[in-house]
């Protein structure tokens, strides 16, 4: 059975309710790092001439908390709280406080960011943080001294917002290939599985119709003369009838239905449902209904002639319905197209594979050439998902021969 290959996994997404979490459980310790690099004491608080106000330590904690509030929003609303940031660090920087922890948690949502948004909207909180990182750092220094400012220690800070830009971009590129991947894929098990429904409707259609319009041809020649013989057709016409759409009946019923087992339609599951009044499910046919088709054949006026070789054994599900439908294809095409009245089907259960030939002594190989039509394709197709090999085309002694070895 062809095997799908599944896209590795991507780097998880929290959700918006575990990111808001996670953003509201870290207010507690940023506004400890804050209150921690707060110099004791601030700077004078200018109010009036003379008059200045000196922050006490409670006021201190309080303010560490304020500026640390903004961190619970940021896994909702991280760009208004990467501007928030960026404020809280010029006030701090204004009144003689570190302004790095609030830079280093604007570096950690240029991560975020660029994870979670569009490249312009993460290059835009980017160049936001190392603008106002650069007009922070020179803001109170002379100009001949900016850019020993600029290439110091608080460096760091640019350097980690451009690491934390360049690590969310390359996590969100691999999460939009693997959405890229998993979309793939998901059309591709669509296509076969629209593939798979295909094959079946033609096998099943193109047979019993074949069948159906031999028998109405032989009846509209021989009612006026042979009447015994003309009921007989129409009573194969119903019996072929009724077994075609008992067939469409459970195909359709399987598209309708929902796997019982939880696999998806992709997964290559070969049986049919019944009705919806029915509460059982229909076996895929198999080599062991090769009999029933011969039988249908002959009443169609051509002679099947069934030899098998090799241990006969209970096959996989997808070997034995891809035989049958195999063999039921071919024959079909010697009634349709051959002008044939003897069709050889062999059968060689071998070790490692199932050998399947069917050849015909018929002259019609006008319709017949390979690779004409849908059968053929379908045929080629059903052996290309079990890795097997496939070969048809006429024969120099004349006839047409289909052949396909099927791993087991």
């Amino acid at each position: 059975m062809q095997r799908t290959l599944k896209p590795a996994a991507p780097p998880s997404r929290l959700s918006p309710g575990a990111l808001t979490t996670l953003s509201r459980s870290a207010v507690p310790a940023f506004a400890l790092l804050v209150y921690g690099t707060m110099p004791q004491p601030l700077h004078p608080v200018f109010l009036a001439p003379d008059h200045f106000l000196r922050p006490g330590r409670w006021l201190l904690v309080g303010l560490a908390v304020v500026l640390a509030l903004p961190i619970g929003w940021a896994g909702r609303r991280p760009l208004p709280v990467l501007g928030l940031l960026l404020g809280e660090a010029f006030v701090a920087r204004t009144f003689g406080m570190r302004s790095w922890p609030l830079f280093l948690a604007a570096d950690v949502l240029v991560f975020h960011i660029a994870v979670g948004c569009t490249r312009r909207v993460a290059a835009g909180a980017l160049v936001g943080v190392l603008t106002g990182w650069a007009l922070m750092a020179t803001a109170f220094v002379p100009v001949g001294k900016a850019f020993t400012v600029l290439t110091g220690p608080s460096s760091t800070l640019a350097v980690a917002a451009a690491a934390g830009w360049i690590l969310g971009s390359w996590i969100r590129l691999r999460q939009d290939h693997a959405d890229a991947l998993r979309a793939q894929a998901a059309i591709s098990a669509v296509q076969a599985e629209r593939l798979r429904i295909a094959r079946e409707l033609h096998d099943l259609v193109a047979h019993h119709i074949g069948a159906i319009a031999i028998r109405a041809g032989a009846a509209k020649r021989v009612i006026a003369t042979q009447p015994d013989g003309a009921r007989e057709a129409l009573g194969v016409i119903e019996t072929t009838s009724r077994e075609t759409l008992t067939g469409l009946r459970h195909l359709l019923g399987a598209l309708r239905e929902p796997d019982p087992g939880g696999g998806s339609a992709a997964d290559g599951h070969e049986q049919a449902r019944l009705g919806p009044d029915s509460r059982s499910l229909a076996p895929a046919p198999g080599l062991a209904d090769l009999e029933r088709l011969v039988a249908s054949t002959a009443d169609a006026g051509v002679r099947v002639d069934v030899r098998w070789s090799g241990q006969r054994r209970p096959l996989a599900t997808e070997v034995e319905l891809s035989a049958y439908r195999i063999v039921q294809e071919s024959v079909t095409n010697v009634l349709r197209h051959a002008d044939a009245r003897l069709c050889r089907v062999s059968v060689d259960y071998g070790t490692h594979e199932l050998a399947i030939e069917i050849v015909d002594d018929g002259g019609g190989r006008a319709t017949r050439q390979p690779g004409s039509g849908y059968g053929i394709a379908g045929m080629r197709e059903r052996v290309g998902l079990l890795h097997g090999r496939f070969s048809s085309g006429p024969r120099p002694e004349g006839g047409f021969r289909v052949a396909a070895r099927l791993p087991i």
